[in-house]
């Protein structure tokens, strides 16, 4: 009795978990997220390897019980110890994604797809290919249709200070009608004296979901009136 996992298997399924977490992978690296598409993918195949040395542990145990039979009630085999250790150790490195910055909280979404790419990998590894590829279709599903049909609007405050206030006031004023950024309050201040004026607006925004946040600091500090710009949470 030869009971054993082939070569042939063995790299199915360590590519069934590249292409799984590659999808995963991809659409958090398109968001420019902390885990990319590698991380993904190096997650994935981990658990899968593990779940393939737990096959052929269990495999072996088989094979001694069937070769010995006088030892049959002394081989025990638990398939689901180390997958266990799995599901626990991704969940530290998920938690190192997540970060807390002014009372806001990011890379829970990225925390989570780790986890369950894991899971992703444990299934390819035990040879469950329709859950592995069933959960790949489901979780593509949640990360990119999901976000598209609940597209949330991050609240954000923008310090802008500048020259020559009417032009530049005009200029803000319009760019954000431009690209859909609701403003839902604004505070002026002036400094200096009547040679060099210096105004400081704080503007508490809506920005799209579709909109990074970043490419509008880039984008308005490119006006040659601003001095400085930052953006903060609200």
């Amino acid at each position: 009795m030869n009971i054993h996992l082939s070569i042939y298997a063995v790299v199915l399924r360590l590519c069934l978990a590249v292409l799984c977490a590659g999808i995963i992978g991809y659409n958090r690296q398109q968001r420019n997220h902390s885990a990319g598409i590698r991380t993904h993918i190096l997650v994935c195949v981990g658990a899968c390897i593990i779940a393939l040395i737990q096959k052929e542990i269990g495999y072996n145990a088989l094979y001694i019980a069937d070769k010995y039979p006088n030892f049959s009630g002394v081989i025990r085999a638990d398939d689901a110890r180390l997958i266990a250790q799995v599901v626990s150790g991704v969940g530290f490195l998920g938690a190192g994604t997540i970060l807390v910055h002014h009372q806001e909280v990011h890379g829970l979404t990225t925390a989570a797809s780790l986890w369950t790419v894991a899971g992703l990998g444990l299934a390819a590894g035990m040879g469950n290919y329709d859950i592995a590829i069933a959960g790949t279709i489901v979780i593509f599903l949640v990360l990119d249709v999901l976000k598209r049909i609940f597209h949330n609007k991050a609240s954000k405050k923008i310090i802008i200070e500048y020259q020559h206030k009417r032009a530049t006031k005009e200029f803000i004023q319009n760019y954000f009608d431009e690209h859909g950024i609701e403003v839902h309050d604004v505070n002026f201040n002036v400094s200096g004296n009547d040679a060099r004026r210096l105004y400081s607006n704080i503007y508490e925004i809506e920005v799209p979901a579709k909109l990074n946040p970043a490419e509008i600091v880039e984008d308005l500090s490119m006006n040659p009136n601003v001095v400085s710009i930052r953006m903060a949470s609200v």
